[in-house]
């Protein structure tokens, strides 16, 4: 079997003394789309953050192309390969749509993502590329905050609560976009509240409770009733 693109063993992440994931294990195949989902504090954003960089594990808890990245910062993540759209877009204020893409793209990594590419996926944005990237609504800022991440040209792409808070003609136009996105062989984890739509769009479900994975298997064949007992605790 070929190697995972992503292997992450016994992983532990803290808030301080806050312990938020227990000894999680999970894989991520090359060009796969793997979906976590779990109510509201389950660990979803932390594994996506810890994943990205953005918080310190053991070196080896976390492996991308069988290299160890888990104590990796956040630069150096994204330059082996990585991306995160990130809960809540947090994209740059000051700057315009466009300023906010290109930043996107100052990681250098080579590949087929750029500005006209990412206009081509969400052609609303060339439209409104000069304007203020908080200015506009919230599906076009998540938009941005996908093409950003598109434009560091990643192999594997983390989208956190992709769906939250937009309108659901919004949720569709997004969704409708991933197939242009994965296309090409990227891999991606999907961190969705909408368990519906998560299961739609991957080959694998990973469910986390109290952050611990509590299911895992194949999004075409776990069912519901699976689902609630992981999604809520109940034996």
């Amino acid at each position: 079997m070929p190697e995972p693109i992503l292997n992450i063993s016994k992983l532990e992440a803290f808030y301080g003394d806050f312990q938020a994931l227990y000894g999680l294990d999970l894989t991520v195949d090359e060009g796969e789309v793997l979906a976590i989902i779990g109510a509201n504090g389950a660990g979803k954003t932390t594994l996506l953050r810890s994943i990205a960089g953005l918080m310190r594990n053991g070196p080896d808890q976390i492996r991308y192309r069988n290299q160890p990245i888990g104590a990796l910062r956040a630069d150096q993540v994204a330059a082996r390969g990585l991306a995160l759209v990130p809960e809540g877009r947090q994209l740059f204020p000051s700057l315009s749509v466009e300023e906010n893409l290109i930043i996107g793209g100052r990681v250098g990594r080579k590949g087929p993502w750029s500005l006209s590419k990412v206009y081509e996926l969400f052609p609303i944005l060339d439209e409104r590329k000069h304007q203020a990237s908080t200015s506009l609504s919230g599906g076009q800022q998540q938009m941005v905050a996908i093409g950003r991440a598109l434009m560091s040209n990643p192999d594997l792409i983390l989208f956190d609560e992709i769906s939250l808070g937009l309108a659901p003609i919004i949720i569709k136009d997004i969704y409708d976009a991933l197939p242009g996105i994965v296309g090409g062989g990227m891999s991606a984890v999907i961190v969705e509240q909408d368990v519906t739509k998560a299961l739609a769009v991957s080959s694998r479900v990973y469910c986390l409770q109290d952050g611990r994975v509590s299911l895992e298997g194949a999004s075409s064949t776990v069912s519901r009733e699976d689902i609630s007992r992981a999604y809520f605790g109940i034996e």
